[in-house]
């Protein structure tokens, strides 16, 4: 394949990206006509009591598996330079260092905590934890 046929390629590619992009906000834009009511939630606290139900309910979803992660720190680089990466190379992070990691569950921030070594394998102990109102808070 020459050159000037990959730059036809990635032409027709942005072309169709550019249409779908212009379909997606078509149909925002219809979807702004559509009322919509807004949910009523109780408050939650701390101190209100579990009942019987609730526990059943809760019961059904404790099995249900989670990724888990810890998350040492972020950086935004071009594509150019991720290309650029080999072995040996270097990339700067957001965090200093000591600094405590983020612990996410489903990209979800529960906790921070610091590396740990426990035989031989590294493990993460927790050091401060988000509490779950404050985590269904974030989800609003």
């Amino acid at each position: 394949m020459s050159e000037e046929e990959g730059m036809d390629d990635w032409a027709a590619a942005m072309a169709e990206q550019a249409e779908e992009e212009s379909a997606q906000e078509d149909d925002a834009n219809k979807s702004d006509d559509i009322d919509v009511a807004v949910a009523e939630l109780d408050e939650l606290s701390e101190d209100q009591p579990v009942t019987q139900a609730e526990k059943k309910k809760l019961d059904t979803i404790l099995d249900i598996p989670v990724t888990i992660s810890m998350e040492v720190g972020r950086s935004h680089i071009s594509i150019r330079n991720l290309l650029q990466l080999n072995q040996g190379s270097v990339v700067e992070l957001d965090r200093v260092a000591g600094e405590p990691l983020d612990v996410l569950v489903n990209g979800t921030l529960i906790a921070h905590g610091e590396v740990v070594v426990v035989n031989d394998k590294f493990g993460i102990r927790l050091t401060d934890v988000i509490s779950q109102i404050e985590r269904i808070k974030k989800l609003r």
